[in-house]
């Protein structure tokens, strides 16, 4: 299954706006980081590597929901860090709903229980609960014993609340087919979270663990085999199909960094929030001073082994909507 329709609806018309505009480069979600605190210490990430005082920092309500603004991007996924650690992070959710911005936040789930009340349901927001893996595996990388079963806790109690509850998942090379297909079945089929979302894992740069990250071949195999037998269409995964094509190897496709685009009390980073080549104080310097066509595989060669959703979805959905055929495909998809 591909995108939830009402995504999938406003995606078109922004991207129909734009090319009605003549825009070449524009962000169609914002990956905002307000603070990088977390209460955990995961391998994968290396958010808590930054300097204690910036550890300390949090983004003031205005300059986050400023910046999204700024992009006009029609999406958000607040993230971190661990966003539910910001005091103000449901005053910057708040005003985003109420900007009309579709929001995702963010969350490793330990605090969700604590700070649930601060938050109502609405149709164009989701908790975004990462689960890497089922509970060995999850408690493993999160480096956390019980992380697993609290974070399904918090997606019960968010479910039964009446919010909508997404999972983010990333694979590495310690995953096998048979580890995507059990998490993937649990959250889809036990858990029933609405949608799902999967990430080969990317080298980033400031991660404790540098021996885990997927190549490209490795990445392509394991989806290749996870995605056999008809499964991929049974999973209610928050992806186009055009993307799911790509990571299991049937087409290959161009990054576009510029999609979706890092925010953070840095600024804008460049060009992706995977490589650290500095940073714009607003989004019109990040576009027009940042030299876009030198990344990518082939052209900078820490791009060698990326496949992840920021660079590769918005190159995916851009497809999707210019072609009547992958439309109509994404549509019955849905």
């Amino acid at each position: 299954m591909a995108m939830p329709l009402r995504q999938s609806i406003r995606l078109g018309a922004f991207l129909a706006k734009q090319k009605l505009l003549r825009k070449e480069k524009y962000a169609i979600l914002v990956e905002l980081e307000p603070l990088f605190a977390c209460n955990l210490k995961c391998g994968g990430c290396g958010k808590i590597q930054q300097p204690a005082h910036l550890l300390k920092q949090r983004m003031p309500v205005q300059q986050a929901v400023g910046a999204v603004e700024e992009s006009g991007a029609p999406m958000v996924s607040i993230a971190g860090g661990e966003p539910l650690m910001h005091p103000q992070i449901h005053e910057i959710t708040r005003i985003l709903l109420e900007r009309n911005k579709i929001v995702f936040l963010c969350t490793n789930a330990l605090l969700l229980p604590k700070h649930i009340h601060k938050f109502k349901p609405h149709r164009n927001f989701t908790w975004m609960v990462h689960i890497d893996g089922l509970e060995e595996k999850h408690d493993a990388s999160v480096r956390k014993e019980g992380g697993f079963q609290a974070a399904v806790e918090a997606i019960q109690l968010a479910k039964s609340q009446g919010f909508k509850v997404m999972t983010n998942t990333t694979f590495f090379n310690t995953d096998t087919p048979q580890d995507v297909i059990d998490v993937l079945d649990y959250l889809n089929d036990v858990v029933k979270v609405d949608n799902m979302q999967l990430s080969p894992g990317y080298a980033y740069e400031k991660a404790p663990d540098q021996e885990i990250f997927l190549g490209v071949q490795q990445t392509r195999e394991l989806f290749k085999k996870a995605f056999a037998d008809g499964r991929r269409k049974k999973w209610r995964l928050n992806h186009s199909p055009v993307f799911l094509d790509f990571i299991e190897g049937k087409r290959d496709l161009e990054c576009t960094p510029w999609g979706i685009p890092s925010y953070s009390l840095l600024g804008w980073q460049r060009p992706c929030y995977l490589l650290d080549d500095g940073y714009a104080k607003t989004w019109r310097e990040l576009i027009e001073e940042t030299e876009w066509d030198k990344f990518g595989r082939g052209k900078d060669p820490r791009c060698a082994n990326c496949m992840a959703h920021c660079g590769y979805e918005p190159t995916a959905v851009i497809a999707t909507t210019s072609s009547l055929k992958e439309t109509i495909r994404a549509a019955v998809s849905v």
